[in-house]
C-alpha cells in the first residue's frame, strides 16, 4: 500500500484515482533495439523452470527445445560465445542429458559459460557441468548431484478406502510394470533400482569429466548434497562467483572479444 501511495503522490493523483500500469513483458518489446556496429555476438540463452521431456512453457525447460536453441547458437558463425543462464531445480534425467550433449558439442567450437541464478541444482547442475566455465551467485542453490525415481502404489488405498480391487490380463511377465494398482515384485524393484543407479553413475562420471576431477573426488560432493554458491566454489563445483554480467564478461574474455553484441535467445 505504501508503494501505491508513493506512486499516487509522484503522479500527483488523488488516492482513489486509478493508475494505468504496463506489464514488463509488454514494455520490454516497446524499447528501441540497441544497435551496435559489432558483428560478433555473445548469445545469452535462458533456461528457467523444471526440466521436462514433453512440451514446455515459459515456466519449464523443454529439453529438446533448449538443445535446439544451443545448437542454433553453436552453428551461428557470428556468435562467438554462449552464456547459459540457469534457474532450475532439475527434473527429467533424459532431457538434462540431451541438453548436456549439446553443451559439450558447443564447447568444442566456442566458449560456453554457465551463469547460475537462484537455483541450478540436480538437472540444473547437469545443464551447467559441461560448460567451459561455471559462474554462480554466492547464495545460489546448486549441486544436488543425485537421482531418484518414484512409482505410485495405490493398491491398499483403493482397496481399504474405496473398496476397489483390480485384475488384468497381460501378454508378458513385465508388461504391467508401474501399474499403480499392484506392488512391485522384488525382481522389479531391483531392476528399477539398477536403472536409477546407472543414471546416477552416468551423472557422476560426466560431472567429474566436466570439473576435471576424479570420480571418487566428485562422489564426495554428490549423493544429492546441496551447496550454496560459495560452498560450490570452495569445492570446485563452480569456477567463479558472480552474476549474469560477470558471466558475459568472462565469455567475452574467453572468446577474445573486445566489442560485441549481446543477443538473447
Amino acid at each position: 500500500d505504501q508503494v501505491y501511495a508513493a506512486m499516487h503522490s509522484a503522479l500527483k493523483l488523488d488516492s482513489a484515482a486509478k493508475i494505468s500500469f504496463v506489464k514488463l513483458e509488454k514494455y520490454q518489446y516497446s524499447l528501441p533495439e540497441v544497435k551496435s556496429d559489432a558483428k560478433e555476438k555473445i548469445a545469452v540463452i535462458i533456461g528457467e523452470g523444471e526440466i521436462v521431456d514433453d512440451s514446455g512453457d515459459k515456466e519449464t525447460i523443454y529439453g529438446d527445445a533448449m538443445a535446439a536453441t544451443i545448437r542454433k547458437a553453436r552453428m551461428d558463425k557470428d556468435i562467438k560465445a554462449i552464456v547459459l543462464r540457469i534457474n532450475s531445480p532439475g527434473g527429467s534425467a533424459l532431457a538434462s542429458d540431451v541438453m548436456w550433449r549439446e553443451v559439450t558439442l558447443a564447447t568444442q567450437e566456442k566458449p560456453v559459460v554457465a551463469s547460475m541464478s537462484d537455483v541450478a541444482a540436480s538437472g540444473g547442475y547437469y545443464m551447467a557441468m559441461g560448460c567451459t566455465k561455471i559462474v554462480a551467485k554466492p547464495n545460489a542453490i546448486t549441486g544436488s548431484i543425485g537421482v531418484f525415481g518414484i512409482l505410485l502404489n495405490a493398491e491398499s488405498f483403493l482397496k481399504n478406502k474405496m473398496g476397489i480391487t483390480s485384475d488384468g490380463v497381460k501378454t508378458g511377465l513385465f508388461s504391467d510394470v508401474g501399474d499403480p494398482t499392484r506392488t512391485l515384485s522384488e525382481y522389479e524393484r531391483k531392476a528399477i533400482q539398477q536403472e536409477v543407479q546407472h543414471t546416477y553413475d552416468d551423472f557422476v562420471a560426466k560431472a567429474a569429466q566436466g570439473r576435471r576431477m576424479t570420480t571418487d573426488s566428485l562422489k564426495k560432493l554428490a549423493s544429492g548434497r546441496v551447496w550454496s554458491g560459495v560452498q560450490a566454489y570452495e569445492n570446485g563445483l563452480v569456477d567463479e562467483l558472480g552474476g549474469l554480467q560477470d558471466a558475459i564478461k568472462i565469455a567475452a574474455s574467453l572468446g577474445n572479444l573486445t566489442t560485441y553484441q549481446t543477443v538473447y535467445m
